[in-house]
């Protein structure tokens, strides 16, 4: 027997307008895409809210914010899991690339903990049929860190990994390339004193040097086979983008400097900026502000980066501050993330593709999310 939904009274956003109209669900896919309004008894009426694919989350943090909700509180790992999957469904993500960080350099002694546990939960839950999102790896590898390549070496070919992005958070580089604003956070996150985050700065400047290009070398000679999407992060110059593609690194995942944005762009190197970053209004690390990006047609998709809910209310913001129509907001959150992870199976309401859908109701500047389904099935 075939499972069928029918949903009407919606503006579509479609990939090129939105439309009035009708969407029909068969059998977790999308059947029919009609203008106007179905008179079927059994449709389902949305009462003139928009009606828009599923957003698509290449890098979400959020997991880290649920494991340690305090500074000094760690949360039960797969508690932590549940209620990240649970906030992404909300929020009207539908397809989550669960960003884990591997290596540590000196200040975020837990996050190899968050990764082992991340991987271990996603698969027991997965299997399980609970999440209501569907979730892959994003595997972040901090290249100067001692423990990265022993992180990274058993998991490389897991078969949820799908996409790697690599890393130099070190003081003086990227998006800390401010040292004296790195110290002054750095002594807010810690109890440690002027001398001695000075001393861990230098610490960290000659491990660097040691240990940066001989892992980057080998790490990408470990996943080669994978044939996986690779990305940069914090890309701050031109030289850099164009080392990082003759490499074979074809994303710039939250590049820092207009310059690098742009490198990108004309290079064909896809750029992920952030959601919140349009939200808050720019950068909260002074970095180049996202919608700077996408006025010079130097961002092709968002990320949530840390709050799930940033992604469908940066593509309604902006429209709003860009000028950039609707449809082409959405696809940023949507198609885009998409087809730079290779799942063309998502992220346009389109006959075939899957009916991963989000309701959402504008109340003033705010895009609301009101329900929420994955392949046909309602999860929020």
């Amino acid at each position: 027997m075939t499972d069928e939904t029918i949903i009407t009274n919606a503006i579509l956003v479609l990939p090129d307008e939105a439309i009035p109209g009708t969407l029909v669900i068969r059998d977790g896919r999308i059947a029919e895409v009609q203008p106007g309004r179905s008179h079927a008894s059994t449709a389902r009426d949305l009462e003139g809210d928009y009606l828009i694919p599923g957003a698509v989350d290449v890098h979400t943090d959020n997991l880290e914010r649920q494991v340690q909700p305090r500074q000094n509180a760690r949360w039960p790992s797969r508690s932590a899991m549940i209620a990240h999957d649970a906030q992404c469904a909300a929020a009207g993500v539908t397809t989550v690339f669960d960003a884990l960080c591997l290596g540590d350099l000196g200040f975020d002694q837990g996050r190899g903990q968050t990764f082992l546990d991340g991987v271990a939960d996603l698969d027991a839950l997965a299997d399980a049929g609970v999440l209501r999102a569907e979730h892959f790896l994003h595997l972040r590898c901090e290249l100067p860190a001692a423990d990265m390549v022993p992180a990274l070496d058993p998991v490389a070919d897991h078969t949820l990994v799908r996409m790697i992005s690599l890393m130099d958070h070190s003081p003086g580089v990227g998006q800390y390339r401010d040292l004296e604003r790195y110290v002054v956070m750095r002594r807010k996150q810690t109890s440690m004193t002027l001398e001695e985050v000075q001393n861990r700065i230098a610490d960290l400047l000659a491990q660097r040097e040691r240990l940066r290009e001989p892992q980057r070398t080998w790490l990408l000679d470990r996943i080669r086979h994978r044939d996986l999407p690779i990305a940069s992060h914090d890309d701050e110059s031109a030289e850099e983008v164009r080392r990082n593609l003759a490499d074979g690194i074809a994303i710039s995942e939250f590049p820092v400097a207009m310059e690098a944005a742009e490198a990108a762009r004309d290079a064909g190197v896809a750029v992920i900026a952030g959601a919140p970053n349009i939200v808050r209004g720019g950068s909260h690390s002074g970095n180049v502000a996202a919608a700077d990006l996408v006025r010079a047609k130097a961002a092709d998709a968002f990320a949530s980066d840390y709050v799930p809910a940033a992604m469908i209310e940066a593509a309604w913001r902006t429209v709003a501050e860009t000028g950039i129509t609707l449809p082409a907001a959405v696809a940023m959150i949507t198609d885009a993330p998409a087809r730079m992870t290779r799942l063309p199976d998502r992220g346009r309401l389109e006959t075939g593709l899957r009916a991963d859908l989000a309701q959402v109701r504008p109340v003033g500047e705010i895009p609301v999310v009101r329900r929420v389904w994955r392949e046909g099935s309602r999860v929020a």
